[in-house]
């Protein structure tokens, strides 16, 4: 939540799903695991001018209902001895926040839903793609989809929650349609870089620079963006962000891009990523980059960007029992439970607990 704003149009989402995740947690503990590290999470900046707007920070989220408190550059320094903002720095620091482990979370989820197979109520179709929307003759209501190797038939809805891709497949199944819809989302390419079994230095909280806000929302050619040039006129921001994963590996980031559907690693950008990170940890200026390639890893995901910056979700106009959620970016793993209770309370028809409206198709999509 350190880098999320107060009052803006996805901030009661985030706070809805953050409260999910936590009673999320709580249900796998009464399981008799223990998933819950509050690590808390630190916003660094190493300007006067970073620390002054980090000050304002904390007072707005915590006039919003969190803990949170600004920390002087020698406050921040117990809190993480290998970080340097310099003399001027600071930070906001939430403690309350935690660290997802995604891929851990979504096989924990995965495997409860097996558990309906039996009751008929769940079924997967990996590797199967959609090819297209059963319309009935009779009320032209979207009954179901055909896939390459299947006819699914739906009793409630369809949901189209393609990430990246879902604008190309909404255009793809409404092709012949005469309903005109256009989900303008688009793939934001990112690298992170993860070094295995990292014990060079410790590191105790999740932790990001200012800039990172800053190239959520805007042009890539801002000022407090750092930039790096490549190919074919592309580019990327990067921003300095620092986790230890539960496996003990150090995740650096994060680059944010636009080259279409490439998945392509770029080296120069995880130079980039590097030399950034150097900049608050010093230490790692003295390893050169090139003695980790045999445990190193890097990961590139597609994050699916709006324009305006903030997701889609909500029906399709004229077809009431097609969904559509998308165009979370970044945000997609810490806003994923609440988006699917407001997708799963209009498929029922209850009233939502958070406002659909800024999410709603009409005036962004059609």
């Amino acid at each position: 939540m350190v880098h999320k704003e107060p009052e803006s149009d996805t901030w009661d989402l985030t706070m809805r799903s953050y409260k999910l995740w936590q009673m999320f947690a709580e249900k796998v503990r009464a399981q008799g695991l223990d998933p819950l590290q509050e690590l808390g999470s630190l916003l660094v900046g190493k300007t006067a001018k970073e620390a002054a707007t980090l000050k304002k920070k904390v007072k707005r989220l915590s006039e919003a209902g969190l803990r949170a408190e600004y920390l002087t550059s020698d406050a921040l320094r117990l809190k993480e001895p290998e970080l340097e903002v310099g003399k001027d720095g600071g930070a906001a620091f939430l403690p309350d926040d935690c660290q997802l482990d995604a891929q851990r979370a979504v096989a924990f989820i995965q495997k409860a839903n097996r558990h309906f197979s039996t009751k008929g109520r769940y079924a997967e179709f990996f590797h199967d793609p959609v090819t297209g929307l059963l319309r009935s003759d009779s009320s032209n209501e979207v009954e179901g989809v055909r896939t390459f190797k299947n006819t699914l038939y739906c009793k409630k809805a369809v949901i189209v929650a393609a990430g990246c891709w879902s604008g190309s497949l909404v255009h793809d199944l409404f092709r012949e349609s005469d309903i005109l819809l256009n989900v303008p989302v688009k793939p934001r390419k990112g690298h992170l870089v993860v070094l295995e079994n990292f014990s060079s230095f410790r590191l105790d909280h999740g932790l990001m620079e200012m800039g990172y806000v800053d190239h959520l929302h805007d042009a890539l050619d801002r000022k407090s963006s750092h930039s790096v040039k490549v190919e074919e006129g592309q580019t990327p921001s990067v921003s300095m962000t620092a986790t230890m994963d539960t496996m003990g590996n150090l995740v650096l980031g994060s680059s944010r891009q636009f080259t279409g559907y490439s998945t392509k690693v770029d080296e120069s950008i995880i130079n980039h990523i590097w030399k950034r990170a150097g900049e608050f940890f010093p230490k790692l200026k003295e390893l050169p980059l090139e003695d980790f390639t045999l445990d190193r890893k890097v990961r590139i995901g597609l994050r699916p960007y709006m324009p305006d910056g903030k997701p889609v979700i909500g029906p399709v106009p004229g077809l009431m029992n097609v969904i559509i959620a998308t165009g979370h970016e970044g945000g997609g793993l810490s806003m994923a439970l609440g988006t699917a209770e407001m997708v799963a309370d209009m498929v029922l028809g209850n009233l939502g607990i958070v406002d659909l409206a800024a999410f709603a198709l009409q005036g962004r999509c059609c």
